[in-house]
């Protein structure tokens, strides 16, 4: 006779895994719980200070509604500077990407003195601030929107190489096992075997780099990296929060606009 205590099996007749001690779930939500509060209490960031700052907070909305529509004239074309600044630091950057990101991932190059540089390269864009690298060149070149594009190059660089790479490494073996046996050089193991397999993420990959530039492109007019960035800065220091309002509120209705319209993209190519 069956012991009707016997462990649980599964069809196959294997045993169902264990649950995890709660004791384990205590522990991790304790030692969360704690990090949140030496974080928050070394940082000075209390939720005490965050209640005496609401009243402020509320001020500064009321002073922001409602918002100058007839600044919108002023601010139109500096928002479409930001827009180009997005579309080419998108374009180059995600270009300069490709082959750094054939070269980083280890299923297509073996070699270690491409593999390893590449990889290294790549860490050390994305280690940089976007704001870092509008900052640095804006000295070099002073006010205006060429330092915003080369920023947004190396940052769109970075974050599509990454992601690229990273996607070349999970495709499909097999098409690349069987180029390999029937004699295919490099170029056509490339061009045949990797190609089609990324091309879709790539785009994907490409259009959310460019949504995510149109915000950066915005925000680094603050340091002076040319756009709408600009004339945010100039309204905030000028204590004219109903102009930086209208900026605000201009700047959201064009990233939903471009959101909508690249995650519609994105679903047809995925």
């Amino acid at each position: 006779m069956s012991d009707s205590k016997s462990t649980p099996t599964a069809s196959s007749g294997a045993p169902w895994p264990a649950r995890p001690p709660k004791t384990k779930a205590i522990v991790t939500t304790v030692l969360v719980i704690a990090l949140l509060v030496a974080s928050s209490i070394k940082t000075e960031a209390t939720p005490l200070k965050l209640l005496i700052g609401i009243p402020e907070m509320w001020s500064l909305i009321v002073e922001m509604f409602p918002p100058d529509l007839s600044y919108l004239d002023v601010v139109w074309d500096p928002m479409l500077q930001t827009i180009r600044m997005a579309v080419i630091g998108t374009t180059i950057g995600g270009l300069l990407a490709i082959p750094v990101a054939v070269f980083a991932a280890r299923n297509v190059t073996r070699t270690p003195w491409l593999n390893v540089p590449a990889r290294f390269i790549l860490n050390l864009v994305r280690t940089i601030p976007d704001l870092l690298f509008a900052s640095v060149f804006v000295a070099v070149f002073g006010i205006g929107p060429v330092a915003g594009i080369l920023a947004l190059i190396f940052f769109s660089f970075g974050l599509v190489a990454k992601l690229t790479y990273e996607s070349i490494e999970s495709i499909d073996p097999g098409p690349l096992e069987a180029m390999t046996a029937v004699g295919a050089s490099k170029i056509q193991w490339i061009h045949f075997g990797v190609v089609p397999q990324v091309t879709a993420s790539f785009m994907a990959y490409f259009l959310y780099t460019f949504e995510v530039n149109v915000r950066a492109a915005a925000v680094l007019g603050l340091v002076g990296a040319g756009g709408i960035g600009l004339y945010l800065e100039r309204s905030l220091n000028q204590l004219r929060y109903d102009r930086a309002s209208t900026i605000i509120l201009l700047t959201l209705a064009v990233v939903l606009v471009i959101d909508y319209v690249s995650t519609k993209v994105r679903g047809k190519l995925l």
